[in-house]
Order: structure tokens, then C-alpha cells, then sequence
């Protein structure tokens, strides 16, 4: 929740008409099968098979991602703000995301995208944040050394997780200045 906000509850209904089910509660069919989509190991209509309890086709599955990918692409104007400040000042920017891989396919073309020059999705790296393994990845793509990193996530274990590889992890609270929490 630092580029985008969470899922507004029009989208999650939306969802839920478009599925006949329940998906919003951290028990259901959508999270319990989220971890191998996001990660790639299961394609798109597995996933949406698996959620559904169902065997879909293309068609019903590629329905799902794109109500999936619109609940979580509502941006955050001021973190976008802070984006084009930091890359105006010539920063060298990359994102980490967690996004399964028709959701990644979408958004790697997004406008907001520009601002980065690598993108790392975790449906192409085969690891999710707070993995040391996917922290790792990025640090040997970006050929940097990690103090030199400042990441920001608003989950607590994905900060602690890259504090202890050394980066310089920052918790990002939604709705606070990102500004200020960057120290701008």
C-alpha cells in the first residue's frame, strides 16, 4: 500500500458477484491460494479454478484478473508525487511488488511505470517479499551493495526482513507523508 491504496469495497463486491462467493476475509479461497499465483507457480486459470472450486476457461479466468487487477489499482497521488520528485532529482528507482503474472503483464505497461528503471514482480522472480531470497535478487540486479538501498513497504515483516540483509528499510504507514518518511 505505498503505490496504490487498499481495495475500495465496490471492488471487493464486484468481485464477490463475478466469483457467486465470499473473498475479502483472510480465510478465504482467494488468500489461501494467493501465495502460488503470486509467485507464479500456478497460472491464471488454475488459480481462479482453485478459488472458485470450479474448473474456468480463459475467458472467465481472464474476467477475475482484470477485476482483481482494479482493486489494486487505485494509486496514491502523493506517492506518486514523491516519484516524480525523487526521479527528477535523477534517483535511481526500482519497484518491488508482489503480482501474480497477468496482473505484472498489465502493470509493467502502467504510466506510473516510468518513473522506474526496473521493474521486479514477484510471479517472474518465483519469491514474495519478506523472502531474503527475493531481496537478494534485486540486490545482484541492481549490482548494488545493500546500504546503498532504501526500500519502503507497509508491512512490517518485509522492512524487518530487508533490515536484515542490511538494507535501509523504511515502514511506510498509508496516509502518512511519504515525504517526510523518506526524509525529503
Amino acid at each position: 500500500m505505498v503505490i496504490s491504496t487498499e481495495p475500495e469495497a465496490g471492488d471487493w463486491d464486484a468481485m464477490e458477484e463475478a466469483a457467486g462467493i465470499p473473498l475479502r476475509h483472510s480465510g478465504s479461497s482467494y488468500w489461501a491460494h494467493r501465495l502460488d499465483y503470486d509467485e507464479g507457480r500456478i497460472d491464471s486459470r488454475q488459480y481462479w479454478s482453485l478459488v472458485l472450486g470450479r474448473q474456468v476457461g480463459l475467458g472467465r479466468a481472464s474476467a477475475m484478473d482484470s477485476l482483481d487487477a482494479i482493486q489494486w489499482s487505485h494509486l496514491n497521488l502523493e506517492t506518486l508525487d514523491v516519484l516524480e520528485l525523487l526521479h527528477s532529482r535523477g534517483a535511481r528507482l526500482a519497484v518491488l511488488s508482489t503480482m501474480p503474472p497477468a496482473m505484472a503483464a498489465e502493470f509493467a505497461a502502467a504510466p506510473w511505470t516510468k518513473y522506474f528503471s526496473q521493474l521486479f514482480f514477484s510471479s517472474r522472480i518465483g519469491l514474495t517479499k519478506p523472502e531474503p531470497g527475493v531481496f537478494k535478487h534485486v540486490l545482484a540486479a541492481l549490482e548494488t551493495d545493500p546500504a546503498d538501498l532504501v526500500f519502503t513497504d507497509d508491512k512490517h515483516e518485509n522492512v524487518h526482513a530487508a533490515r536484515t540483509l542490511g538494507i535501509n528499510a523504511i515502514h511506510h504507514t498509508p496516509g502518512t507523508d511519504l515525504q517526510r518518511e523518506l526524509g525529503l
